[in-house]
């Protein structure tokens, strides 16, 4: 009854706790059934070969036994099916023979290309013969997929399939091509793919395209469009469309001129029995045979989905674990500030011969009240904001678009008792507190807070800040490398944060004076009733800047490591490349066209430097297979167009027997030899010939052409030579881009257009994390100064009646609540640059000079947004008080 009556008394001092652990709780509650989605997310089935018997294709994951069991790791470029083996197969039944490769569509509307294309007699024969007034076959299809982060598998030349929509088209002046990958024609009904309009193609200038519904660009049977293979441009008429299943954007080919353009097989549909075919092929023939849902692993990158759901479920753990930080330090510090402004309160039930243990029991249950009626009101709204949340993580591109809620009901309690726990253990020290409470504290008047600092807590703050700078030291000497992980950069700065959080009331003095010593100088008292206020109502500054603390040096943390993180590695990138010209595919994986390298390297004037994208994987300690990314070199021409960060060795000595590796390597030594796995699996004994600094994790390993596993070229890095014309080179390749559909950038640009965007999933994610500790600090704020300038109103009624006009009062309320917000943004800094040094430490141990980036428009923003926030909450029930008279309010108790 004590507690009810207390609270149903003071609930202004309960609406805050209320509210800011209702909105955590929702949140976590929120998160956490998305969280359940992703261990329940159902499993996605076959897509490309959906209707196929039997798939044969080489084996894609690379198999090592060790001392402790066979190890598995995919391989970066499965080999082809060999024609010996497709010949064997095609005796136990029909086959039908896949290939993958780059087909890129452009349509154009404008131009002398255009113009041909209309004008081309096929177009006429598409459009008004018989086969084109074809009735339509379209069967219902239920896209399983969005094709966003569809790849193809990587088969002979690594082909990434193109994102659907507009993503995937590359601007080019007065085109517009979409990437797309070639099939054969016969291979289609694996998916199944059906016609919905034309026919199928049955000569060679004729194709069948995959329509998107709502994106990309319309193509419809009779269009004229050029077509761009690894065997060249050439116009084609567009006879048929299938319905698009979302995984890929396909065209396809007749199956002769698709085996023109890809001679090697990817994979073989098989209409015979698996057993048959398993006898065919025998054990050791390098094949794998899927059937049922194993025909997924030769769909365009299978793995997709779990690495969506990994990002997905790390993103929302933290987002819940920030959550329950921001809210438990939230709820600690409102109890705590409220059982300071309960000090004479308490001090009249002891004197009315109430014991310590009932006081105890008295803010305990309080607790324990507001943690259940907010734990079901945050229950209530995270169950109806659940939906919203992964509404907007999917639009925002941070989960797959198929992702969605499922029925599980366990996060929900999850929650509730979380939010119980929380509220309960944040008024624990709390109400130790208060029952220390003395029968005299009835008499006090004075608001100068004494002796906010007990021993424990000193005890707690000292090993807290210990913990917070030791373990980062330990990592600077031990592996400065785990520094860079998103985390340890993201736990880290929370025991600095609880530290200086507990440290708040020592330094609060300090910092406030230092604040308002030059306002405090100014002409008139209000600078010094704001300094004076700030120093002595220690609790009720520190209670205000605590979630200010909170905030700014999350904000200012992680966002500042961030982009510290991506200045390293654009310095890494700005130093590493001295070419002139950069070319790439602009897609991972995707090969360059070969009659662009041909040209490239023809061009008079121009050091060209062509590499393949690869990878190779090392068994550590005969345990754990790690695969490195890697890059296939010319040696002879690597020095000329980059300066890579070299500790031992000489890029010279790379050879056909040698391995350029970086420090996290286990075996650094020059001359050591060390056994690794190619691309395509094959196992090779290589001599380390350089050592690369470890740098952001970027500098990776470099092998030669022999050892690229099969890699096309996918980069080339052009320097004009040393007395050559630079405009001439330019033009040059220039030329060649425009010939061959190929996009040629010089460094800047290159840099430019690699550097990280403003709306990558890195910062979205981000975004949101800041977003749910600005949502809990806003109400902690808030409730904080409406308790804090409520408690305060004989003070301001004395103000009154010492001549200072209402406006004065307000000016001092609100210029009191700045500097309190200004304390808590001068401590986060202090955190965030802790953290952000330790960053620079670990980069400069790691060989990488970069500067440190202080996001200054963020913390700004934030302390800005918080500075507002607390003044309009003191201002508000201050000159709500003010309309009292102030002898009436003057002589008001508690």
């Amino acid at each position: 009854m004590l507690a009810l009556s207390g609270m149903r008394t003071r609930w202004i001092t309960f609406v805050g706790s209320f509210v800011a652990l209702a909105l955590g709780v929702g949140l976590i509650a929120a998160t956490g059934l998305a969280l359940a989605a992703t261990f329940d997310a159902p499993e996605r089935g076959p897509e490309r070969f959906a209707a196929a018997p039997v798939v044969v294709r080489a084996a894609d994951h690379l198999r090592v036994d060790t001392p402790t069991g066979t190890r598995t790791k995919p391989l970066d470029h499965p080999g082809p099916v060999g024609p010996r083996t497709a010949d064997r197969l095609a005796a136990l039944g029909r086959t039908v023979e896949d290939r993958t490769f780059p087909a890129d569509v452009t349509a154009p509307r404008t131009g002398p290309v255009a113009k041909e294309l209309r004008t081309s007699p096929d177009v006429a024969a598409a459009r008004t013969g018989a086969d084109a007034k074809q009735p339509r076959t379209a069967t219902d299809v239920t896209a399983p997929r969005a094709g966003a982060d569809a790849k193809q598998p990587r088969t002979g030349p690594a082909v990434t399939a193109p994102r659907a929509g507009a993503d995937a088209r590359k601007s080019r002046p007065g085109q517009d091509a979409e990437a797309r990958v070639g099939h054969p024609w016969q291979v289609a009904a694996a998916a199944p793919y059906r016609l919905t309009s034309g026919r199928a193609p049955a000569a060679p200038g004729e194709i069948v395209v995959t329509t998107r519904p709502g994106g990309g660009t319309p193509l419809r049977t009779g269009d004229r469009v050029l077509v761009r293979t690894p065997a060249g441009n050439a116009p084609r008429t567009v006879v048929g469309t299938v319905a698009g299943r979302g995984f890929e954007d396909a065209v396809f080919f007749t199956d002769d001129e698709a085996a023109r353009i890809s001679p090697d097989i990817d994979a073989l549909v098989v209409h015979a029995d698996a057993t048959a075919v398993r006898r065919a092929l025998g054990p050791d023939s390098g094949m794998d045979v899927l059937t049922g849902h194993d025909r997924r692993r030769a769909d365009p990158d299978p793995d997709r989905d779990a690495r969506a759901l990994v990002s997905v479920n790390a993103l929302l753990g933290t987002a819940a674990g920030i959550t329950l930080f921001v809210s438990a330090a939230v709820v600690a510090s409102t109890f705590s500030f409220a059982v300071a402004q309960r000090r004479r309160e308490f001090g009249l039930l002891r004197t009315a011969g109430a014991t310590p243990g009932q006081i105890r029991r008295t803010v305990c249950a309080e607790a324990v009240l507001v943690g259940v009626l907010a734990s079901a009101a945050g229950v209530w709204l995270g169950a109806g904001g659940a939906p919203l949340l992964v509404g907007r993580m999917t639009e925002a591109g941070l989960a797959p678009p198929w992702f969605a809620l499922g029925d599980a009901s366990w996060p929900l309690h999850t929650a509730f008792w979380t939010g119980v726990f929380v509220a309960t253990a944040g008024a624990l020290v709390s109400c130790h507190r208060a029952g220390r409470t003395a029968p005299t504290e009835a008499l006090r008047e004075a608001a100068v807070d004494s002796r906010v600092m007990p021993a424990s807590r000193w005890a707690a703050a000292v090993l807290v800040l210990l913990a917070g700078l030791g373990l980062p030291a330990v990592a600077l000497a031990v592996d400065p490398g785990d520094l860079l992980g998103r985390k340890s950069y993201i736990t880290r700065p929370m025991l600095l944060v609880v530290g200086f959080a507990l440290l708040a009331p020592v330094l609060v003095r300090p910092v406030g004076r230092l604040l308002t010593w030059l306002p405090a100088r100014l002409p008139g008292a209000t600078g010094v009733l704001v300094r004076e206020n700030t120093t002595a109502g220690v609790r009720r500054t520190a209670a205000v800047a605590a979630p200010v603390l909170i905030t700014a040096a999350l904000a200012a943390t992680l966002t500042g490591t961030v982009a510290t993180l991506e200045e390293a590695r654009a310095t890494e990138a700005r130093t590493a490349t001295t070419a002139d010209f950069v070319v790439t595919s602009g897609q991972e994986g995707r090969p360059l066209a070969p009659a662009f390298v041909e040209r490239a390297r023809a061009v008079e004037g121009a050091v060209v430097s062509v590499s393949r994208s690869t990878a190779v994987t090392v068994l550590e300690e005969d345990t754990a297979l790690v695969t490195s990314q890697a890059r296939a070199v010319d040696p002879a021409r690597l020095a000329a167009v980059s300066e890579l960060p070299v500790t031992a060795g000489r890029l010279s000595d790379l050879d056909d027997d040698a391995i350029v590796v970086n420090e996290e390597w286990l075996t650094t030594r020059v001359g050591d030899r060390v056994t690794v796995w190619l691309g395509d699996g094959r196992e090779a004994s290589l001599r380390i010939a350089a050592v690369l600094a470890t740098g952001t994790g970027d500098n990776g390993v470099y092998v030669t052409r022999r050892n690229a596993g099969g890699a096309g070229v996918d980069r080339i890095d052009v320097k004009v030579a040393e007395g050559a014309d630079r405009r001439a080179v330019a033009a040059a390749l220039q030329s060649a881009g425009a010939a061959t559909g190929t996009r040629v950038t010089t460094r800047a640009e290159w840099l430019a257009a690699n550097g990280p965007g403003a709306n990558d999933p890195t910062r979205t994610g981000l975004r949101m994390i800041l977003g749910i500790a600005l949502l809990c600090t806003a109400t902690a704020l808030a409730n904080t100064l409406v308790m804090a300038t409520s408690d305060r109103v004989r003070d301001l009624a004395v103000l009154r009646l010492a001549g200072a006009t209402a406006p004065q009062v307000l000016r001092l309320v609100a210029a009191e609540a700045v500097v309190a917000v200004g304390v808590g943004a001068v401590l986060g800094g202090v955190v965030a640059a802790v953290n952000l040094l330790v960053v620079w430490g670990a980069l400069v141990l790691l060989g990488v000079m970069s500067a440190v980036v202080v996001p200054w428009g963020t913390l700004g923003l934030v302390v800005a947004a918080a500075a507002l926030l607390a003044a309009v909450s003191a201002v508000l029930p201050a000159s709500l008080a003010l309309r009292t008279r102030p002898v009436e309010l003057a002589g008001a108790r508690e």
